[in-house]
């Protein structure tokens, strides 16, 4: 990470300078942006918006502090990816298990009685990402994300005891959204508080008093099949207890997930299906219940639990809201959205592909950057309307795939079409599970691929995936995307051609539109600020740190920053040697534009000479384009 670019620091270079309005203990009557519930959606969206000085966001969460124990505890790999941009990633993969094989036992073919381990599985066998699939506690994520959020500049954190209780939108004034609040805890309990937001965010779970609010509802099916859920500290015989596992038996079915630390793990015992005069008894089934179900299932194998860290019972139902907020499907367009839900409160579905907490911290995401930038004055209020137009077409895939991911889990082996359906399953859509199908379709900040083929691994609407290249200044080998923070900053990457020296091509001539003409995207930076405080422009040439002479770089890609005016010198880049990456993602070699944005997903891939296309792109999404930009130097 870069620092001291402000004076020497020597303290914890991850609390930035402290930028108001900074959180104070009394809850204020007016702020920008509430949201409601510290889940993975509102903790990521609260975090990402504590890194805009200026915007007041406050987090209320009903319980009275952290949570302990989480439920959703599988880490897919493009959350991992995330983490990075928040700065934890290595941490949290340091305290975690790591997938990287699934096993399937089945009935032994002699003895159906008995279960034997029938095939094996990579959980990336193809390399999507350089990220692994983790198992961590959830209430060690949210840990994490607290902790960005509090050492941003306006030092936020999570107002614990507060309930919604209901809202209110008003057809005027500065803060249009009336929240009545409860207190939860203390002497006070029980007494209500009237506050006024500018924003809402409904982050409060699958039984969420936000959605209801603005009039959603969750719509779908059950599967009328019931699981117990378990973490334990047990005892076994069973050879595989250690790797992710799925297990058939003639008595029902096991998902095994391995937990971190060790020694603890989670089971998914299949407890059958419910009769529709059930009524919710399936749910009264006891722990010791779930215990004797997993070892008929495990026979010949032997399970004597000796601690249960937590159980549950659910049975699987997926639903989805017809919009993630508060504009009715008919009057689309009518007003600005005021109330937005994210998580389990816009989607609900089985536990078992591990989707639930990462397609939230997604939803928070994707949320968090375009409030942040409407509210400082970057953006129109129009970019708030791509949030649910984006989410909920992620969302119904997630729906559809999970749908079809857990009837083949509580399938028995018999009436399977093929024995090795499940794993086959399984394999064919590891990219779905792992978050990296998403694609987002043509809009205000995703263009049409007019030039996708200018760099093919690179496509338009999917996230940005990080090539290995080279810093020329210090020669170090870097993913060039965890250099990308999530700091609210678009990024825009330009490929070209370092011979001879940077003359005869067309990135001189780029370089000079970017820093001085108004149609280019840096002239809405702010006067005060650095050149790159909205935008990260780097360059990255095809040949390696010996071809490139810093001393011929377009000052573009050298801007000065802090009040020392210091020179930045790692936005310059080449191939790596043996990592090509103009071959590794299909970059034209004589250059190529791609854009990405503030949540790491690729936004427009153009030409280098493509100027007038590019301020094009931006001339909608940015507010302010009055002048030209301040000088690079």
């Amino acid at each position: 990470m870069q620092f001291h670019h402000h004076g020497y620091v020597s303290g914890e270079p991850h609390v930035l300078p402290a930028a108001g309005p900074a959180w104070s203990p009394e809850l204020p009557e007016v702020m920008d942006v509430l949201v409601v519930g510290s889940g993975p959606a509102g903790m990521v969206a609260a975090a990402q918006l504590a890194q805009f000085p200026g915007v007041s966001t406050r987090l209320v969460e009903r319980r009275g502090g952290r949570l302990e124990i989480g439920q959703a505890d599988g880490i897919q790999a493009r959350s991992v990816e995330t983490f990075q941009a928040f700065g934890f990633a290595e941490r949290i993969t340091a305290e975690a298990y790591r997938i990287t094989e699934m096993a399937f036992w089945k009935p032994d073919p002699a003895d159906p009685t008995r279960i034997v381990r029938a095939a094996r599985a990579a959980d990336d066998p193809t390399g999507i990402s350089e990220f692994p699939h983790l198992i961590v506690n959830q209430a060690r994520v949210l840990d994490y994300f607290r902790e960005f959020m509090t050492n941003g500049p306006t030092r936020m954190r999570p107002d614990y005891g507060w309930e919604f209780r209901g809202l209110r939108v008003e057809d005027a004034g500065e803060y249009p959204v009336v929240v009545t609040l409860a207190r939860t805890v203390g002497e006070n309990a029980g007494e209500e508080r009237v506050v006024r937001a500018k924003y809402v965010v409904g982050a409060d779970g699958a039984r969420s008093t936000v959605r209801e609010s603005i009039g959603c509802t969750l719509a779908g099916d059950q599967a009328n099949h019931a699981w117990g859920v378990m973490d334990v500290l047990a005892v076994t015989d069973f050879p595989d207890i250690r790797t992710k596992c799925s297990i058939q038996s003639e008595y029902g079915n096991i998902l095994l997930i391995p937990r971190e630390g060790g020694y603890l793990f989670r089971m998914y015992v299949d407890l059958g299906s419910v009769p529709d005069d059930d009524h919710g008894a399936v749910r009264q089934t006891s722990i010791e219940q779930i215990i004797a179900k997993a070892n008929e299932i495990l026979h010949p194998y032997t399970l004597d639990v000796r601690n249960v860290a937590w159980h549950s019972v659910y049975e699987v139902g997926h639903r989805l809201t017809d919009r993630f907020d508060d504009i009715p499907v008919d009057v689309l367009g009518s007003r600005t959205p005021r109330v937005f839900i994210a998580g389990d409160a816009c989607h609900t579905h089985s536990a078992k592909a591990g989707q639930g907490m990462n397609v939230s911290i997604q939803d928070g995401f994707n949320l968090g950057w375009k409030l942040g930038h409407v509210l400082q004055g970057r953006s129109p209020e129009s970019l708030l309307a791509t949030y649910s137009a984006e989410r909920h077409v992620v969302a119904k895939n997630l729906i559809d795939f999970d749908k079809e991911w857990s009837t083949l889990m509580a399938t028995r082996p018999e009436d399977l079409k093929d024995p090795s359906e499940l794993e086959d399953f399984y394999v064919r859509t590891a990219e779905f599970p792992a978050g990296f199908l998403t694609e987002y379709a043509p809009s205000l900040i995703v263009a049409e691929p007019a030039h996708q083929g200018l760099a093919t691994g690179f496509p338009i609407g999917k996230r940005f995936k990080s090539p290995i290249v080279e810093r020329v200044c210090d020669t170090n080998p870097v993913h060039l995307g965890h250099h990308a923070t999530a700091d609210g900053r678009w990024r825009i990457y330009v490929f070209a051609d370092a011979a001879p020296a940077g003359d005869g091509t067309l990135v001189p001539e780029f370089a000079d539109w970017l820093t001085t003409s108004a149609a280019s995207p840096l002239a809405a930076t702010p006067r005060d600020g650095d050149i790159d405080a909205w935008f990260d422009v780097k360059v990255v040439y095809q040949q390696d740190h010996t071809g490139v002479d810093l001393g011929r770089v377009p000052e573009a890609f050298l801007p000065r920053t802090g009040p020392f005016d210091l020179i930045d010198y790692e936005k310059v880049y080449a191939a790596a040697p043996g990592d090509d990456v103009f071959g590794a993602r299909g970059i034209d070699r004589d250059g190529a534009i791609v854009v990405v944005r503030p949540d790491q997903y690729v936004a427009n891939v153009l030409p280098l000479a493509g100027y007038e296309e590019l301020g094009a792109f931006f001339a909608p999404i940015l507010a302010v384009r009055d002048s030209a930009p301040a000088a690079a130097v």
